[in-house]
């Protein structure tokens, strides 16, 4: 999530969701580097990484999560 999103209200109720449902999450400086990083040349707000079982990726976004998750504790 963008930590420059105006009004911030409308993406607090995420963190709140995240910690229900034990989804890790930050707060990143910038909507325009966070768009960036989602390979779009608009701002983004939010947005989420997901994997499917046989994902080449898969490995990747556990190393990603494991070290979101270490910033948390």
């Amino acid at each position: 999530m963008a930590a420059d999103t105006e009004p911030l209200e409308i993406l607090l109720h995420l963190p709140l969701l995240a910690e229900d449902n034990n989804v890790p999450y930050v707060f990143v400086p910038s909507k325009q580097a966070l768009g960036r990083a989602c390979g779009v040349t608009r701002p983004v707000i939010a947005c989420s990484v997901t994997t499917n079982e046989g994902s080449q990726l898969k490995s990747q976004i556990q190393q990603l999560k494991d070290a979101i998750e270490k910033l948390l504790i």
